[in-house]
């Protein structure tokens, strides 16, 4: 609930999204740059501390106004039909500085394994069917390196996975890179999984279409 609060008063905050003549809307600059197919495969290679893992990002509900809605598929190579993370990435700009990508888990996700390939992705569902990962939304700024970066918000994304208490995301987003550290804490702060060296970096592999663009 407090992060939707966060939200909520960061968008009344908010007289008008960033929408100045000539100039892309951040939230649709960065839904472009998260929209492909992406690939750790070069930083496998080059570190076995580091999986070979396959991220695939679609538009979804394209007519819908009220933001970028994305499907996220993230499965290790070679294992492709199998994904261990389906999500749904709410992408809307507050202001002319932040964008805000609140994340949602599906009901029975592996149904919708591939999904990410179809022409239009998630249609026998709406956002009615999602479940809000409270705390875990994503608060993105342009930096002056030309590129998004920043994160979750404390310890405020609630997991349970491998004893941990809370999960932290930090991301950096380019036009041809994602660079992604996630990872969990127990209740004493400690650090039980994720990588430890440093983020998970996806180069783009391929592009497709956003917001009615090919990219």
């Amino acid at each position: 609930m407090r992060n939707s609060l966060i939200f909520s008063v960061l968008l009344a905050l908010s007289a008008t999204a960033f929408a100045s003549p000539g100039i892309e809307p951040l939230e649709d600059v960065a839904a472009r740059w998260l929209t492909g197919s992406f690939s750790s495969a070069a930083q496998a290679a080059a570190d076995t501390n580091y999986l070979d893992i396959r991220l695939e990002m679609s538009p979804v509900w394209t007519t819908r106004e009220d933001g970028h809605w994305l499907y996220v598929e993230q499965a290790v190579a070679g294992h492709l039909d199998r994904p261990y993370r389906q999500r749904v990435y709410h992408v809307l700009g507050v202001g002319d500085t932040l964008v805000v990508s609140t994340v949602f888990s599906l009901p029975n996700p592996l149904r919708f394994a591939g999904d990410w390939a179809d022409e239009s992705p998630l249609e026998a569902i709406s956002p009615d069917s999602l479940l809000e990962r409270e705390g875990c939304a994503v608060y993105l700024r342009m930096t002056g390196e030309g590129a998004f970066a920043g994160g979750t918000v404390g310890s405020e994304c609630v997991s349970n996975l491998r004893g941990a208490s809370y999960a932290t995301s930090t991301i950096v987003l380019t036009p041809d890179r994602l660079e992604s550290w996630d990872r969990g804490f127990d209740s004493d702060g400690d650090h039980v999984w994720g990588a430890e060296g440093g983020p998970y970096v996806f180069d783009r592999v391929t592009e497709r279409a956003c917001g009615g663009e090919v990219r």
